[in-house]
């Protein structure tokens, strides 16, 4: 069997396959194509018509894909605009986790949707996958180059260490929390995997607790209820706060004090009329009201009462975030207090809610998660 699978529409893009076969073969890399065509013989299908095609055409691919991966295939490649990309992304997302996957494409969609629960490499060809050019040459040997390099990997889809590791939560405004504690949880002898809980990362997180990833879980972050329950982009992740339901966790309330929204210039004016501020060009933090707080309270409290593992939460009465503390842009005492109090109405007895009179980034709040861990693990 061929090293490499290269997923392409045939029928648009067979002069692009074929560079990327002679740039593969240049770097001693055998490959094989998988024609994902619509092959629909001229006729233009309406939306839900060509919704199906694609997917049939996927499936399909998928089958073929499957056998070739049990006889030896090493990796995935994918060329495509619009179409093409969509269906090599499904195909893609069916394969192992972190199985090696590279997607050569214009990029006409958001990634992140895509992309946030899967390990596909993205090269980005800039100009459109309509005949060859320099710029198409270049975006094409690089994907060439990667894949050869990445049959060089002695393992397939497997972890250099299995060893399940904790789980930590994190954003920019939480992040002066995630240091001190990775380190206090490595003198336990504990290694940690953190994930960025921006809306995307958080199904990353739930796809390695599905499959054993971890041996506990440190929620420090669970600012995706905001985004989940109030605004803000993110992809479906349904489990986010379910997934490794058995394990030990500890959960705070980290960033629930903020919505994350785009860029300022494109906000609706509800939201410019209360405190925010730009945390980089391209994202602005929106402070929500004790309405908010309240309902993000109360969804975290069901989903982690509907859990089986042992867990804690910690309230740090200090601050949820790196503006929420005296004289940052959207402290709000009033906000910690509806939230503890929330939790403490809605958490069943088994789960305690500890609060503490120091801020999130306290050396105490630190020594009480990893005391806490160690209390629940044991």
């Amino acid at each position: 069997m061929a090293q490499v699978l290269v997923l392409v529409t045939m029928a648009t893009k067979a002069k692009e396959a074929g560079f990327l076969l002679d740039q593969l073969s240049a770097a001693g890399v055998t490959a094989k194509v998988i024609d994902i065509s619509l092959n629909t013989g001229g006729e233009v299908l309406d939306g839900a018509g060509k919704c199906i095609a694609m997917s049939q055409v996927a499936l399909n691919a998928t089958n073929e894909v499957n056998t070739a991966l049990a006889h030896g295939t090493e990796v995935i490649v994918g060329i495509g605009g619009g179409t093409g990309a969509e269906i090599a992304m499904q195909i893609m997302r069916d394969l192992p986790v972190i199985f090696p996957k590279v997607l050569c494409t214009t990029l006409p969609f958001d990634p992140r949707f895509a992309v946030a629960d899967n390990s596909i490499i993205l090269v980005p060809t800039l100009a459109d996958i309509s005949g060859l050019n320099g710029i198409l040459r270049e975006a094409l040997e690089n994907t060439a180059l990667i894949t050869a390099g990445l049959c060089k990997k002695a393992r397939k889809g497997e972890l250099i260490d299995i060893a399940p590791s904790v789980a930590i939560t994190a954003l920019g405004a939480t992040d002066a929390a995630i240091k001190p504690l990775i380190s206090a949880l490595r003198d336990q002898g504990r290694e940690s995997t953190v994930f960025h809980s921006n809306g995307f990362g958080g199904a990353a997180f739930s796809c390695f607790a599905r499959r054993g990833a971890f041996n506990a879980i440190i929620d420090l972050t669970p600012h995706e209820l905001t985004r989940i329950h109030l605004a803000g982009d993110h992809v479906a992740m349904p489990d986010r706060f379910s997934a490794g339901g058995d394990l030990p966790r500890v959960v705070l309330p980290g960033a629930i004090n903020f919505i994350g929204l785009g860029q300022k210039s494109l906000m609706q004016a509800r939201y410019l009329e209360r405190p925010h501020y730009e945390h980089s060009a391209l994202f602005t933090h929106v402070k929500v009201t004790p309405d908010d707080m309240e309902l993000v309270s109360r969804k975290l409290a069901e989903a982690l009462n509907a859990n089986s593992g042992p867990c804690a939460m910690i309230v740090p009465m200090g601050g949820f975030s790196h503006h929420d503390r005296p004289g940052g842009i959207i402290e709000d005492p009033t906000l910690r207090m509806v939230c503890a109090e929330t939790l403490e109405a809605k958490l069943n007895g088994s789960i305690p809610v500890i609060r503490l009179d120091a801020h999130l980034f306290a050396p105490e709040v630190t020594e009480m998660i990893s005391r806490t861990l160690a209390e629940l693990s044991a």
